[in-house]
């Protein structure tokens, strides 16, 4: 099986749907994204010369609400990545009970190459030359690249078009532009939440030791969240590159460290260790929280964890996956594990549309009851079709979606 995400993705759709016993219309509908956009636009840098960009939006299925999420600024963005990702999205909906279809996008740009300024064009110009937008129609949210200040440039850039608010428009922005708190640590927060439950379902001890590969806006999050719980993170890493200590790493400390350095190396008191090491450490539990496909078949025999929890999506390929469930390493998924973004993009949605803003805790208590529901329901399907937790929880989210095209009419 190829590294490349849609490869990936449509796998786990043909082996889904197979298991779910799926109409082989609805399977072909799901096959191939709705809409696919790739567009163009220029844009004056500080310099004063103009750069043409290339950027896309992805529209897989809408047929269980309209499309929304990912916006991403990166280098070496392509097109079957954004497929992947919008086809990830569509079945994150369904799992978490979310009515909204999958929606993925970005520019192909190094924002750390751009100034402040250039980085507030770029972000109003994707959103002025995106061709289908607004809250009914398709709501970006963010992603690699991206942050809550794109956002609000985003959302200011459609209001000024528009000539009115409506802050349900655009997902992820901060909650002094009509945004909901706790959004920036949503899919970390969700993704701890599915941990602890697992923690107890598969009997771990309290203080199971746990490798998180990627210290972004999911892994740090996650990280800081297990230290509190008392969990020991034995390792971290970003893309510069990771650190290891089998005494447990201090969180606080190490945040503190990347707030002077901008990188996790060089830690005191940790030994250096690579992104393709930290993935093979002995730890009870493996959290890759980076890209997609890094763990594959050359590396998936020398994995040692107990449990592998996706924070990150498509970390395992499908043979890498086969292989670990074999060896009896259970994977959960990223549709599931990762779904806390998702989650709270909908609850933001919820309080742009009516005005009415929720505190953290109601954030978060909401939540954990949507993520934990959407977690037992992968456990009791898994059960019932002597499945793979991926497998249980595609099923799940692709019976809602073959029960609306169906009773639209689409096949």
């Amino acid at each position: 099986m190829s590294a490349n995400p849609l490869d990936t993705a449509l796998h786990s759709l043909r082996e889904a749907a197979e298991l779910a016993g799926l109409d082989p219309k609805v399977i072909e509908l799901l096959s191939v994204p709705k809409r696919t956009m790739e567009f163009t636009f220029p844009m004056r840098m500080d310099s004063g010369e103009v750069r043409i960009f290339k950027a896309y939006r992805v529209h897989w299925c809408d047929a269980l609400g309209n499309f929304k999420d990912g916006t991403r600024f990166t280098g070496n963005l392509t097109l079957d990545e954004l497929k992947a990702l919008a086809l990830w999205m569509t079945i994150k909906h369904g799992v978490g009970g979310i009515p909204a279809g999958g929606g993925k996008g970005g520019v192909e740009v190094d924002p750390g190459e751009l100034s402040t300024w250039e980085l507030e064009r770029l972000s109003r110009s994707f959103m002025r030359h995106l061709p289908m937008k607004g809250a009914w129609v398709d709501v970006p949210g963010a992603d690699i690249g991206t942050s809550e200040q794109t956002q609000a440039w985003m959302l200011d850039e459609y209001e000024q078009i528009i000539g009115y608010h409506s802050p349900a428009a655009v997902n992820d922005k901060p909650a002094a532009v009509s945004g909901t708190v706790g959004s920036a640590e949503a899919t970390g927060q969700g993704v701890y939440y599915v941990f602890e439950q697992a923690v107890k379902d598969f009997g771990f001890k309290e203080d199971c030791s746990v490798a998180v590969q990627g210290f972004g806006k999911v892994g740090a999050v996650l990280a800081g969240l297990l230290y509190e719980g008392g969990y020991k993170v034995v390792a971290v890493s970003d893309i510069y590159g990771g650190i290891h200590s089998s005494e447990g790493i201090d969180i606080p400390r190490l945040q503190e460290h990347v707030r002077k350095t901008g990188k996790v190396v060089e830690f005191p008191g940790a030994e250096p260790v690579s992104n393709e090491e930290l993935l093979e450490l002995d730890a009870d539990i493996l959290v890759p929280a980076a890209v997609q496909s890094v763990i594959g078949e050359e590396n998936a025999p020398r994995i040692k964890a107990r449990l592998v929890i996706e924070a990150a999506n498509g970390p395992v390929t499908p043979k890498a996956e086969q292989y670990l469930l074999d060896k009896g390493i259970p994977v959960i998924p990223d549709v599931l594990a990762n779904v806390g973004g998702a989650t709270v993009c909908h609850f933001e949605r919820i309080q742009g549309l009516t005005d009415e803003y929720w505190d953290l805790e109601r954030v978060n208590g909401q939540l954990k009851e949507w993520i934990l529901k959407a977690y037992h329901k992968m456990l009791e399907t898994a059960k019932e079709k002597d499945s793979s937790y991926r497998m249980a929880a595609w099923v799940n989210a692709l019976l809602k979606i073959e029960a609306s095209v169906k009773k639209r009419g689409w096949v």
